[in-house]
């Protein structure tokens, strides 16, 4: 069994940047693939990124060049660095994680990117 608990969401002004965390309750060393979904109202749940136990991440395009996945194995938790933020990236932010073959997810942090 895994826990993620994800901090670090908001309320932010677009063009501006927020870094999400998420802990997990086990060592990253041991889960497959971590990452982010989002899921804004009335929208189906979308990959953000995602970072592999190598360190190879996937990045949905929409967000290329603006956001970072990163994973400090020592600390058990994946961040999420968002700048150059969008109201369009307003959304609630999940954390991901498969132990091959079970997902587990967060409970979800609320980003909210005003105009």
């Amino acid at each position: 069994q895994v826990q993620l608990v994800e901090s670090g969401g908001g309320l932010v002004q677009a063009g501006g940047s927020l870094r999400l965390s998420c802990a997990a309750s086990v060592s990253i060393r041991r889960i497959n693939v971590m990452g982010w979904f989002r899921q804004a109202p009335g929208k189906q749940r979308e990959l953000v990124a995602v970072i592999d136990s190598l360190g190879t991440t996937n990045y949905a395009d929409s967000v290329k060049g603006r956001i970072t996945i990163s994973r400090d194995n020592a600390k058990n938790t994946v961040y999420l660095q968002m700048n150059s933020l969008k109201p369009e990236d307003t959304a609630v932010y999940y954390c991901y994680a498969r132990v091959i073959p079970v997902s587990y997810w967060g409970q979800g942090t609320q980003v909210t990117v005003s105009s």
